[in-house]
């Protein structure tokens, strides 16, 4: 998550940094063993290659709101958390939703956790009904449908951006 978050506020260019970054995080004790290394960087990449997908479909579910608005952090959570939701097929996809309520309670505003949750259910329901399936990484997503049935709640608010942290590493 920190790693999309340096790329949507600094740029296209840092996505060349992907390997120092995941090399310092090893180092600083934040991804521990090489799985957890792999693990942060199929995540990296997989959100990359799948970016205009998962806005796509993010603004579809997050209705009345540009992602331009969210928190970036939320935005950048929602955008991981999508595509470890639909492609990663070893992480099902109601632990990928609570890791994504854990990170916004963790590095965003008190209200992200709901904001995110609401999000991501949508898009579990939405997406994936009621099974477990992933979708297929060589097909891209389906463009919503017009006729599709309106959802049960709108996705909530998102909460403000929050305040600029102190200086702290926001780990992974």
């Amino acid at each position: 998550m920190q790693f999309l978050y340096q790329v949507d506020l600094r740029g296209e260019a840092v996505w060349s940094d992907v390997e120092a970054f995941l090399e310092n995080a090893s180092k600083d004790g934040v991804l521990p063993d090489a799985d957890a290394r792999e693990f942060a960087r199929r995540l990296i990449l997989g959100t990359k290659r799948h970016r205009d997908e998962i806005d796509t479909l993010l603004k579809s579910v997050a209705r009345n709101w540009d992602l331009r608005r969210m928190a970036a952090v939320d935005r950048n959570i929602l955008r991981m958390s999508a595509y470890e939701m639909l492609w990663c097929r070893d992480v099902p996809p109601k632990v990928a939703i609570n890791e994504a309520i854990e990170l916004g309670k963790r590095f965003s505003t008190a209200n992200s956790g709901a904001f995110v949750n609401g999000i991501l259910d949508r898009i579990r329901i939405d997406k994936l009904g009621n099974s477990e399936k992933k979708l297929d990484e060589s097909k891209p997503l389906e463009e919503p449908r017009d006729d599709a049935a309106p959802p049960s709640g709108e996705p909530p608010e998102p909460p403000p951006e929050p305040p600029l942290d102190d200086g702290e590493s926001a780990g992974l």
